[in-house]
């Protein structure tokens, strides 16, 4: 067949287009809610719409074995190192600088291999300046240094790191709802970015204590919540939902959203803590228990049961990835950056011992997986946890006689029968397991 000369052009355009297209490297959006439960969500029948969450969900992909921390900033060592937090000591919400100077973190690495990288959001790996985002691999940097902060004053609780609201570490006061702060920074930034690929970390402060939103949320909760801290935590959730919504839509303005790979996932289960928490700063907090909703799941934020440890979780890549699936495969929060470097095509230097690893083949063409051990130390290592294959075990370590908790998650996800007296082989194996793992512990804390 004789190909025209204007046939043979738009081949060879067509060509070199999609050999740049195949070629240039993906951006990354990583949105953490603070404290949302597995049933806190819509698209999990939750009490508060969330549209733009629920749109997500329909047009991405949903993790449905999506696991991370029981605590927060546990889990974002877990993200920023791709390592169990155990190997850094950090089994607790953290003040103290977390990582080791040295540390190869996400965006670091991501840098190397030509990022723009931005945090905007809570950090808490760190709540002084000097040991910020900054300094490891966030080229901007914005928002609370420590943990959740009071959502109007943005202060953290009272002591040493309560002033900690900042731009690239530099403290400042600003005035302005934090939801609305964070995400006016995160779009802001988008806008500024071009050709360059870019990493953009969103740890938003909601739906974490204490709650108090704009009115203007507050007209929109369902009238079916009467009490004043649920319709203060459904507004929160509302907020955040809409705060997605509008990253969403900057990265569709730009003509960016093709391109990035966008997931959306919460630290640690819901809490039932008390809203109006006397360390925080007063400033006229609703009093009343935080009702996060983790249902169907046992358990709850500081728990090792599912309830605490596994999260709403969409990822989103549209054209990539299949829309409206859903991936079964147990995830770990420590696969992210394993997955991330590897399609950004950063290749370490040495080994950085990671223990998640690359999950773009299982969640690109839902490939099995036969999914590795995972593996917990919980809230003050007072417990511990691994799984392997839909065998869960949690070790209580609470005096020197341990106890153990067996579960079969498949045929028993709300944790209900403790099958350890019964399956003693099964037991053995995973006490052997955990060991084995426990092993390497803590050996990040003295590479400084």
């Amino acid at each position: 067949m004789k190909v025209s000369f204007a046939q043979a052009l738009l081949i060879l355009l067509f060509g070199t287009f999609t050999a740049r297209a195949e070629d240039s490297k993906p951006n990354f959006v990583f949105v953490i809610a603070d404290d949302l439960g597995w049933g806190d969500v819509g698209f999990h029948d939750g009490c508060a719409p969330t549209p733009h969450l629920d749109k997500l969900c329909n047009e991405g992909l949903e993790l449905l074995q999506h696991y991370v921390a029981p605590v927060c900033s546990p889990t974002r060592t877990g993200l920023m190192t791709g390592r169990y937090w155990s190997r850094f000591g950090v089994t607790t919400p953290s003040n103290s600088r977390a990582l080791p100077w040295p540390t190869v973190t996400l965006p670091r690495a991501l840098q190397t291999a030509g990022y723009r990288t931005c945090l905007a959001g809570k950090w808490h790996l760190g709540s002084q300046p000097e040991w910020g985002p900054n300094h490891f691999g966030f080229d901007h940097s914005y928002g609370s240094l420590a943990g959740g902060v009071g959502p109007w004053n943005h202060r953290y609780k009272e002591g040493p790191y309560t002033v900690t609201w900042h731009r690239n570490e530099k403290l400042i006061e600003e005035s302005g709802h934090v939801t609305d702060l964070i995400t006016a920074e995160a779009v802001a930034w988008l806008k500024r970015q071009g050709e360059q690929p870019f990493f953009l970390y969103i740890p938003f402060t909601a739906v974490h204590l204490p709650v108090k939103e704009p009115d203007e949320w507050l007209a929109r909760v369902p009238q079916s919540l009467a009490e004043e801290v649920p319709r203060q935590y459904a507004a929160s959730i509302m907020h955040l939902d809409d705060a997605v919504g509008k990253i969403i839509a900057v990265l569709e303005e730009t003509g960016q959203r093709e391109n990035t790979l966008l997931v959306f996932t919460s630290d640690n289960g819901g809490s039932a803590a008390e809203n109006n928490d006397s360390r925080y700063p007063d400033d006229n907090y609703p009093a009343g228990k935080i009702p996060g909703n983790n249902a169907p799941l046992r358990g709850k934020k500081g728990d090792l049961y599912e309830g605490g440890i596994r999260v709403p979780t969409i990822v989103s890549w549209p054209g990539r990835l299949a829309a409206g699936a859903k991936c079964t495969t147990p995830i770990h929060v420590t696969d992210w950056m394993p997955t991330f470097c590897s399609l950004a095509g950063y290749s370490p230097e040495k080994d950085l011992s990671w223990d998640g690893s690359d999950i773009w083949p299982s969640l690109a063409e839902q490939a099995p997986r036969t999914s590795p051990p995972l593996y917990w130390v919980g809230n003050s290592a007072r417990n511990s946890a691994v799984r392997v294959g839909d065998w869960k075990l949690i070790t209580h370590h609470a005096d020197s006689d341990p106890k153990h908790e067996l579960f079969n998650l498949a045929q028993d996800p709300q944790e209900a029968v403790n099958l350890a007296d019964e399956k003693p082989d099964v037991l053995a194996e995973l006490v052997d397991t955990m060991a084995s793992l426990a092993q390497a512990d803590g050996d990040s804390i003295a590479n400084d």
